[in-house]
């Protein structure tokens, strides 16, 4: 207990009074390693300081950014295929509310190339990432990879060193308008730090034991597993499969020897199912490839592709129109199947695939794409699976038990209330697909409070139908009173309508959280209860994106030019869209009465996002002075900002300022994430004091 206690003062200490300081948590290197065929893998290691972490190529786009890679043409090698990574480790994140894929202590990307070149040469690529640790990110950052590859003929080079400490970098690797030039190595060719050296030449695994990767891969593979199991049994209950079961356990019954002779038929049948269904699944990575599966994520096409098959799902679902294949396969696959032995109950089962796709097609259709945008290269097979074991189980169940069929409910007009109650689902989860590429787009089309609105339509829709309010075409004349079951599933959606409701006006909604967009990705990102104070508060830019709707500035010298104006201070909000103790401070802290007040009318507000990925203007894009690095976006823009006045990289960062002062210099030192309002306040009125002193 004392030794916590004495982790989270320093906690606490470190996030408010330490003295300001350049985070540079990952160190890059580089290596070259020849293959038995000659093929050259091109090894950038990142490592990474204890408590930090790097994320993986692959992950949502509603979180931090991921690792890429730059890869530009040459005459001296061609490269191939996609970057390989180590196996991430994969848990979820509370504060971005989503599972993320990231690495600790040490990471090995690997590019594969062929060379043309058979002289040495060296080879110049680029790294964009991010970095955070449990309290907070780092802007995106990036760093030049210098490979020197050495001749042909000549041993494998071990591993050369680019310090990521800035001033170290800035000496050894060439702008990005320069030519290539070799990069230090470590002593006797091998990492520094005491690292172990570079594989053996064509080692292709690379990666950190201590990662301990598989028991993420296989809980996340276990995960998918539960996912297809889910999306079997749904199949099961659907007016296509449903009423085949008794129809079909009979059929094994009566044709086979004895009880057991039948047994082993429905097992073999099952096993045919699973085959069938898996073979599917392999299909979907072998034609799509690892690579594209992991790019579904967040490639924005993609999400509006899977958008747009969702709406047809669930249009199909309402009954409007039925998605089946050909006949002339349904008819091949049913002659076939009366061929007897082992071939004979194969096509049985294919034939059933072939008949039911139009009630599981759109049920395969979601879980393919839930499970290809898993990042798992197994993901669809394993899915797959899952949805063939659910949906194999009770032929062979019933085989063995035929008793067990006298209590199986009668076919009826319940099948087609399951099937349009899926199609509701369907048209929800659909949402999710398109609001991830109006994200990646930043097209604003699909805000949270549209996004909710619309979860709520459905929900209260569905409860609806349920009820018995309104019928879809293929819907039976309902007999009798409402169902238990019927009325307990209408009162789930209608309180699920009811739960969501708030969350248009600015509720949290947090059993929802990671589905809709995030708070800041709003109409009002403040929700209902800002809209009111904010009225009396002028809007000093129209394109500003300002925390909790204040009035504010995104550039300096606008700012600038206004607070001179008026007389007041700047507060420089140094800033991001993936900071998440940004917004936390926002919610806590500027959002009460008192600040919010001083924000608004004591201060010009100036927040600058360092993730803001929006590239400057020609004239605008130089080297910086602190780093060497090409400015080309406006994150970094600010985040250099931050780094050349300031010595600090990390957010939230908040700095007053006097707008007469040219280099920007701060007024009263500097403040950071703290959840306490007091200690914002007071070092607010202290710096309001020490201003207003000086005029």
């Amino acid at each position: 207990m004392n030794r916590f206690l004495l982790a989270a003062l320093a906690l606490a200490f470190s996030c408010t009074m330490a003295v300001a300081q350049i985070l540079q948590p990952v160190t890059w290197s580089t290596s070259v390693r020849t293959a038995s065929d000659g093929t050259l893998n091109l090894v950038a290691s990142a490592k990474i300081d204890a408590g930090w972490h790097v994320y993986s190529q692959f992950i949502g786009s509603d979180g931090p950014i991921p690792t890429a890679f730059t890869l530009p043409a040459s005459k001296d090698l061609k490269t191939e295929g996609p970057v390989r990574e180590p196996k991430p480790i994969k848990e979820f994140d509370k504060n971005f509310g989503m599972e993320l894929a990231y690495f600790a202590k040490k990471a090995d990307f690997v590019i594969s190339a062929k060379r043309s070149n058979p002289k040495a040469f060296t080879y110049t690529a680029e790294v964009e990432f991010m970095v955070c640790d449990d309290e907070r990110c780092l802007p995106p950052d990036y760093v030049s990879l210098v490979f020197k590859v050495p001749a042909a003929a000549a041993p494998e080079l071990g591993g050369e060193e680019m310090p990521r400490k800035t001033a170290e970098l800035n000496e050894q690797q060439p702008q990005a308008d320069e030519a290539p030039s070799a990069s230090v190595e470590g002593p006797d060719g091998a990492n520094q730090e005491g690292e172990a050296p570079a594989a053996e030449e064509g080692q292709e695994q690379v990666g950190s034991p201590s990662q301990e990767p598989e028991t993420a891969d296989a809980v996340n593979l276990w995960a998918l597993f539960g996912a297809g199991m889910l999306g079997g049994f749904f199949a099961l209950i659907m007016p296509c499969i449903f009423p085949m079961i008794p129809l079909t356990v009979s059929f094994f019954l009566k044709q086979s020897k004895s009880k057991a002779d039948g047994v082993r038929k429905a097992i073999l049948y099952g096993v045919s199912i699973n085959v069938i269904y898996v073979v599917l699944g392999l299909l979907v990575t072998v034609v799509f490839g690892s690579d594209a599966l992991n790019a579904m994520a967040t490639n924005p096409w993609y999400n509006l592709a899977f958008f747009a098959l969702f709406v047809v799902f669930a249009i199909s679902f309402f009954g409007a129109f039925e998605i089946t294949l050909p006949s002339s396969w349904v008819n091949k696959a049913d002659d076939q199947s009366q061929r007897g032995g082992l071939l004979g109950i194969f096509f049985m089962a294919f034939t059933l695939a072939l008949v039911s796709f139009s009630c599981t097609g759109p049920l395969i259709g979601q879980l393919l794409v839930a499970t290809a945008v898993s990042g798992e290269l197994l993901g669809p097979a394993v899915g797959m699976f899952g949805f063939s074991f659910a949906l194999s189980l009770p032929f062979v169940l019933f085989a063995a038990f035929p008793g067990w069929l006298k209590g199986l409910p009668k076919s009826g007009g319940w099948l087609n209330t399951v099937k349009v109650t899926l199609g509701f689902l369907e048209l929800a989860f659909a949402l999710k697909f398109l609001s991830t590429a109006d994200m990646v787009w930043q097209k604003h089309w699909l805000e949270r409070e549209l996004f909710l609105a619309l979860w709520v339509a459905i929900a209260f829709a569905t409860a609806l139908y349920l009820f018995g309010v309104f019928r879809m075409p293929h819907d039976d004349e309902p007999k009798g009173g409402l169902g238990v079951g019927r009325m307990l599933t209408g009162l789930l959606f209608l309180v699920t309508g009811f739960y969501l409701l708030p969350g248009i006006w600015g509720a949290p909604v947090k059993l929802v959280a990671g589905f809709p967009p995030p708070t800041f990705y709003a109409e009002n990102p403040n929700g209902l209860g800002s809209s009111s104070a904010a009225s009396s508060e002028t809007k000093l830019s129209e394109d500003a994106h300002c925390p909790l709707n204040l009035p504010c500035f995104n550039d300096l010298e606008e700012a600038r030019a206004y607070a001179l104006e008026a007389g007041k201070p700047l507060l420089l909000d140094f800033t991001g869209w993936g900071c998440v103790n940004c917004r936390k401070m926002e919610e806590e802290v500027w959002s009460r009465p008192e600040v919010r007040q001083r924000l608004a009318e004591d201060v010009v507000l100036v927040s600058l996002y360092v993730d803001e990925r929006s590239t400057l203007p020609a004239d605008e894009v130089r080297v910086s002075a602190t780093t060497g690095k090409k400015i080309k976006t406006v994150g970094q823009k600010w985040g250099d900002l931050q780094a050349q006045y300031f010595n600090a990289n990390a957010q939230p960062y908040y700095v007053l300022m006097d707008p007469a002062v040219e280099a920007p210099a701060a007024i009263n030192g500097h403040t950071a994430y703290d959840p306490d309002p007091s200690i914002f306040l007071n070092w607010l009125d202290a710096g309001l004091k020490t201003f207003n002193a000086g005029k």
